[in-house]
């Protein structure tokens, strides 16, 4: 208490009002001051609860409340806006925030921290926040804003200067994406809580096992993990991440290895509301770790629909080896399957794991796929393509339901050998094995385009979008969208595509060649010689014939062949 016998603390103060509350009320007072109940029953409410905030004085249509914390003030006001923007809110409000001393009335609070606070928030713009010097000091280093300094505007009766930031979205706020019409589900990196970062491959692996097992269930949307794993090592709102990738419910976790004995934790959360669906924790020896992911994988399938029979549990979970070795070798390729340098260390390691199990198909096809992805970009020896075809037929012999390994094996057969009716009956059971697989879906986008089909390849590039709306390789779908435009004589579109998909992957032979191309065509011949140059940069050993074309044999090979040639590029 102060010498006046007042009692007093240090307060995070958010004031918030809507915005034209008078004007729509004048137009419908019934409507208006039911979504007020609403917002705040909805939004304001359930939010100020999760970041430990207390209204504590309404006024009409505006609030006050307080906070342990500027940063838990900040964090509930950005949450709120979000929210209001991502529902489509007709009401909007004004927030202002700032932390002081504060006067305490029994459930009252007065003084200074309050009135500063009163006084910023007129100052937000509609939809927005403003803040006080104080407060973005206090959230300098733990959350991540992009401010506005406003300087020292006058701020009625207030005698002291105070300095005011206005807070920017960090990024254009995105509409959300409309919920499936069947459970969906991401599944976010688990924790690797281990203390070794060598061990970040086996946390990453148990995940992907876990995606994949959640796919095969065809009453599943289960986001492809290349979407999900955007979200690795980032501190994440729940529900941001439901709206971010349009799903309902979120799965995450951690992983404790230690000699050998393996700890997996779980839980679901459903993103709508925050609330916890299922958790759970898994305690075994390495040896059955196979064993501790299928009794994860079917708590979440009996968490979201107990209807679900145990059968196709059994069946979404199969195994890909029983050899953990050289399942370790596997999931330690995996990372470096697509780089010049890293390819070199994934074959290396593919081989290794062969060579421990000679069945293992998985990783036949993934070796494969790496020879695959080299001849592509040039880096390939001439002994590397009969090999890749010759695995990827032993592939699929050694597992043949295993749809990670049919997704390898023939997006493989369907380029280079040519064998596109064999590859597409191996990705149409691929599908029918994981329908929720966006890499399934790529390749069989890619064996179409060989198979001069661009309409049915751009419908697999678009639900490979949907179903992995933040994939790192989206360069690529882009680019095999841009293909099968191109290849549908929609050039205009194609362009686009194409001019995307090389902004986002800019180093990826076939869509600099397609570009040349779609600007022949459309000609401008000096801009797809400046374009050759470039392939010639990126693969100087480049001739024409000598690396794969996306396109059928006939006339539109011969076309691309001849656009090559006019742009420069050596036979």
């Amino acid at each position: 208490m102060d010498a006046s016998g007042s009692e007093r603390r240090l307060a995070a103060i958010l004031v918030a009002d809507v915005v034209d509350y008078s004007r729509q009320v004048g137009a419908d007072e019934t409507a208006t001051l039911e979504r007020l109940r609403a917002m705040r029953r909805d939004v304001i409410d359930p939010l100020m609860t999760e970041h430990r905030g207390r209204v504590f004085k309404t006024m009409g249509d505006g609030l006050l409340a307080e906070f342990p914390s500027a940063v838990q003030a900040l964090r509930c006001a950005i949450a709120i806006q979000e929210r209001l923007r991502a529902d489509a809110s007709t009401l909007r409000l004004r927030i202002g925030l700032h932390q002081g001393d504060v006067v305490i009335e029994g459930d009252d609070l007065l003084g200074d921290g309050v009135n500063i606070a009163a006084r910023i928030q007129p100052l937000a713009e509609p939809g927005g926040i403003c803040i006080s010097a104080r407060v973005r000091e206090d959230a300098a280093g733990k959350l991540a804003l992009n401010v506005e300094d406003m300087g020292e505007p006058e701020l009625k009766n207030i005698e002291r200067k105070v300095r005011v930031f206005r807070v920017r979205p960090a990024t254009e706020a995105k509409p959300p994406l409309s919920l499936p019409d069947r459970p969906s589900l991401a599944v976010l990196p688990f924790t690797n809580l281990s203390g070794d970062p060598e061990q970040e491959y086996f946390a990453d692996g148990v995940v992907e096992d876990i995606i994949t097992a959640l796919s095969r269930v065809g009453w599943f949307f289960v986001i492809a993990r290349n979407s999900s794993f955007t979200y690795k090592g980032r501190a994440v709102d729940i529900k941001q991440v439901g709206r971010e990738l349009g799903v309902r419910y979120v799965l995450e976790g951690s992983v404790r290895k230690a000699g050998g004995r393996v700890r997996i934790t779980g839980q679901l959360i459903d993103a709508a509301t925050g609330h916890h669906v299922w958790a759970d924790r898994f305690d075994g020896d390495l040896a059955d770790i196979f064993d501790l992911q299928d009794r994860i994988t079917e708590s979440v399938v009996g968490a979201i629909e107990p209807k679900l029979r145990t059968a196709e549990i059994n069946r979404a979970t199969a195994k890909p080896t029983e050899s953990l070795d050289a399942y370790d070798l596997y999931l330690r390729a995996l990372p470096h399957m697509y780089s010049r340098t890293g390819s070199d260390t994934a074959l290396v390691l593919l081989q290794q794991a062969i060579a421990i199990d000679e069945t293992y198909g998985l990783a036949k096809a993934a070796l494969a796929f790496v020879y695959l992805h080299r001849n592509v970009q040039g880096w390939a020896e001439p002994d590397e393509t009969p090999a890749a075809v010759a695995l990827a037929r032993a592939a699929v012999a050694a597992s043949p339901d295993d749809p990670t390994t049919l997704r390898y094996a023939g997006h493989v057969l369907g380029t280079l050998a040519g064998e596109s009716a064999e590859s597409l009956a191996v990705l149409e059971r691929a599908a029918r094995l994981n329908p929720n697989s966006a890499n399934i879906l790529m390749s069989t986008g890619y064996v179409q385009l060989y198979s001069g089909q661009p309409a049915a390849s751009v419908e697999c590039f678009q639900r490979a979008m949907r179903l992995s709306p933040l994939d790192p390789e989206m360069a690529q779908i882009w680019a095999g969208l841009g293909m099968a435009k191109l290849m549908a004589g929609e050039n205009d579109e194609a362009l686009e595509l194409l001019r995307r998909a090389i902004r986002e992957g800019p180093s990826w032979g076939p869509t600099l060649r397609a570009l040349i191309l779609t600007l022949v065509r459309l000609g401008r011949i000096e801009e797809a010689r400046a374009t050759a140059r470039r392939l010639l940069e990126v693969d100087p050993g480049y001739r024409i014939g000598t690396r794969l074309l996306v396109s059928p044999q006939g006339a539109f090979r011969d076309e691309f062949v001849d656009a090559l040639r006019l742009a420069g590029l050596p036979d």
